[in-house]
This record gives structure tokens, sequence and C-alpha cells, in this order.
């Protein structure tokens, strides 16, 4: 996601600008507030808001916080990290007022010393994506994040009312959250991300927007920018934007579907064509699935959604089927790509595109054989047919075991971070 700048005519152009022209945009715009933001390990924003004369200092030298109070950062003996802009993921904040304009960028988080902390889970992606890089392959993500919208009571505090009662792709009256993602959208255009749809989902109150494919580390930026965005616009239209796994017990959860898709720098290193790299990229995960699921659900609540309301449950794959845990989409070209539906919107995007490109890469280098395609409704099947599947864990506890266990997940997870999964 590359630089902002808004012409007279109110048109986003998306570019790549040095810091020594971030700073003259800054002074040209009457930008008053620079939003550093960052997450911690479970994917939680922060920020801290710096003046105009404090950014030349944050580009050049980082801004310290006292990282006492969150969570895997440090305690009082060691509080003290920097915060570094990225220069590439500079936004305005459309909602803030013309003059006396809001930008945001995210940051990396090091220690004094410049090394990036363990926790620092957008670091952890980087070095995934680098990883694939030195190998000849990129990735690419595009996210679905669905969200409850529910009234809120006369003191401004969340109910469990939902916004509206309407169905799957129902239209106005009945789908009173139009106009709501309507806003959303707009907003996000403005913000250089690129909306492909939306629509109500299948449960009262519940909807859907879907992204455009990006490289892995946009792709993460704008989830976390999205969650952000529709908790604002919903609140400003007086509602709360609920993304937990099951807002409403027995109806469909919130799921985060994550579509993907490998590229190789050169085909004939695996002897076949990118749709055998799509194969064995799928294979790397399914091997790979049970290890990664903490990350993908990572609380109590995520294991009531799986196995219910065409939430998956048994590791599976098949084309266009929605009862699968894998799907391929029906689509052509570069539009092909597959789709993961286990994560739900409380996964760090971070740590759960990071691991899928290692769990791919795994598939890939050892070339697994996917096996094959569940043409078969898994919601129907009879219990000796569903004996035949492996299935995902059942529970936070047995995920978290289950990780522990994991060398795939020691390899690549920080030990910092998966104490904090097992321990919250």
């Amino acid at each position: 996601m590359g630089f902002q700048h808004i012409d007279n005519g109110g048109v986003v152009h998306n570019m790549k600008y040095s810091p020594e022209e971030i700073l003259e945009y800054v002074k040209d715009e009457d930008v008053k507030f620079i939003r550093l933001s960052f997450c911690d390990a479970f994917g939680v924003q922060k920020n801290i808001a710096i003046m105009p004369s404090e950014l030349e200092r944050a580009f050049s030298q980082g801004i310290v916080i006292d990282a006492s109070s969150i969570s895997g950062f440090g305690d009082e003996m060691n509080s003290d990290l920097f915060l570094h802009p990225d220069p590439d993921t500079l936004a305005l904040l459309p909602w803030r007022p013309e003059h006396g304009a809001v930008v945001r960028m995210y940051c990396g988080i090091t220690y004094p010393d410049g090394t990036p902390i363990e926790c620092d889970t957008r670091t952890f992606l980087k070095r995934a994506v680098e990883t694939a890089v030195k190998k000849g392959y990129s990735f690419q993500f595009g996210s679905e994040l669905e969200f409850y919208l529910f009234e809120l009571d006369d003191n401004g505090n969340p109910t469990v009312i939902p916004h509206d009662h309407a169905s799957y792709m129902d239209i106005a009256p009945s789908d009173r959250g139009e106009n709501v993602r309507r806003e959303i959208c707009l907003t996000l255009e403005r913000m250089g991300i690129r909306p492909e749809s939306s629509h109500h989902e299948m449960g009262p109150g519940q909807n859907e927007i879907n992204f455009r494919f990006s490289d892995a580390l946009s792709a993460a930026d704008n989830a976390m920018t999205f969650r952000m965005v529709v908790k604002t616009i919903a609140q400003r239209n007086g509602l709360y934007a609920d993304f937990s796994p099951l807002p409403i017990k027995d109806a469909p959860g919130n799921g985060f579907h994550i579509s993907v898709s490998v590229n190789s720098d050169d085909n004939s290193k695996s002897g076949n064509d990118g749709l055998a790299n799509m194969r064995y990229m799928l294979a790397g995960i399914l091997e790979k699935i049970e290890d990664m699921t903490l990350f993908l659900n990572p609380q109590k609540d995520s294991y009531l959604r799986l196995g219910h309301n065409k939430a998956p449950k048994y590791i599976s794959w098949s084309h266009e089927n929605r009862s699968q845990l894998i799907r391929i989409p029906a689509a052509h070209g570069e539009y092909q790509r597959a789709q993961l539906r286990s994560p739900d919107p409380t996964a760090n995007p971070y740590l759960a595109f990071g691991l899928m490109i290692y769990a791919g890469l795994h598939g890939l280098d050892n070339k697994i054989q996917l096996p094959p395609p569940a043409d078969i409704n898994l919601f129907k099947a009879d219990k000796f047919t569903l004996s035949k599947f492996g299935q995902l864990p059942d529970s936070l506890d047995v995920a978290r075991l289950t990780a522990k266990d994991s060398s795939f997940i020691k390899e690549y997870i920080p030990a910092e971070i998966l104490n904090l999964y097992c321990e919250r």
C-alpha cells in the first residue's frame, strides 16, 4: 500500500515516496498528527501520535515507546523500544478533518540497538516473504473478513441486538448494512485499498467485504486497516462492529477466509507449470494445518465456530466445494487461487500469512503430493465417510498442545510468541 496523495479532484494516487518527500507532503498538506501504528503479538492494533516536528527523528532514529504494558514486548526492567515508520504505508485517515489532517504509517519495532523484537509479527511476515523470494517464489493473498453490526444502547455501549435480520445477499430495505458497507468501501478506496465486493452474509447483521489480491505484506497491512476502518465507520453510524468468532450462539460465526496463490520465477525448477506449484503449496498447508491452527483460531470461541454453519472441521480440499477446509474457486488466469476457510478474524494476519508461506514452501521444497479432492458434502456425509479425514483441533487446549509439540512451529514461530499464545 503506497503513499497517498489526494489532488484537488479527490483522486487517490498510490506512490512510493522517500522519507524526505513525505516530510514535504506533511508540511504542504497541513498534516498535524502522524499516527505510528503497530500491533501486539495477537494482532491488536496500537499507535502513538506524533507531531510533524518529530517526523524526521522518527525516520532517522525511531520513536521510543514504553512497552512494559504490552504483553510480550518487555517489562519494567527492559521497557524502551523504538518504532520505525515504513514510508510505503503512509495513508491519510479520511474521516479526520481536512485541515489539520491525520496520517498513519505502520512501523517496525526494535530494541535500542536496532535489533527487531521477537514479537514484532510484521517483521515475522517480512522474513517469510524474503525466504520465499530467495527460493524463487512469490505469494499473493486476498482476504474476506466477516463481521456483525450491533446496535448501541443509550450510553453508547454495544448490545447483542443485530442491526438487521436480513440473510445471505439480501438487498435493502431488509439489508440495513448496505449504506455502512458503502461508506466502508469508499473510505478504503481513499486509503488506497481496493475492495472487490461487499454483501450481507448469512447471519442477522452479518456482513462481508472482499479485497483484491496483493503481496503478502500489503495484504496483511490492509487486513489490519480494514478492521480499524470498519470499527470506526460503524461507530460513526451509531453501531458496533464485532469481529469475534461467534458473536451470536447458534448463528453463523465470523470467518477470515484467506485466498492464496504462488508464482515461481522459473517454473522449470519443478518441471511443471504454475498449477503444479499450486498443488505442492496446498499439500504443504494441509500437512501443517493442525500445527498452525492455534494462530489461525486463537480464542476459545474459535472452536465453537469450526464445524458449524459452513465453517470447516475436517482436513480436506476440493474445487468450489464450500464444505471443505480448502477450496479452489472457479476462476481463470490471474484470478485462480485457493481459499483457506478455517481462520477467523481474531487471527493476527501477519502470523497467519507468514505461516501459510512457510507451510507452502515446505510443500514446494519437498514436492508433497496433494491428496485426492473430497468431492462430497462433508456437512451431510455419514460417520464412516468422515472417519477417513483428519480433523482440526477441537478446542483451544488441543490447539495449544499441538503447536507446542510441533517442530514446524518451533522452527518458525519465536518462542516468545508461542509462549504468549499457550499461556493466554
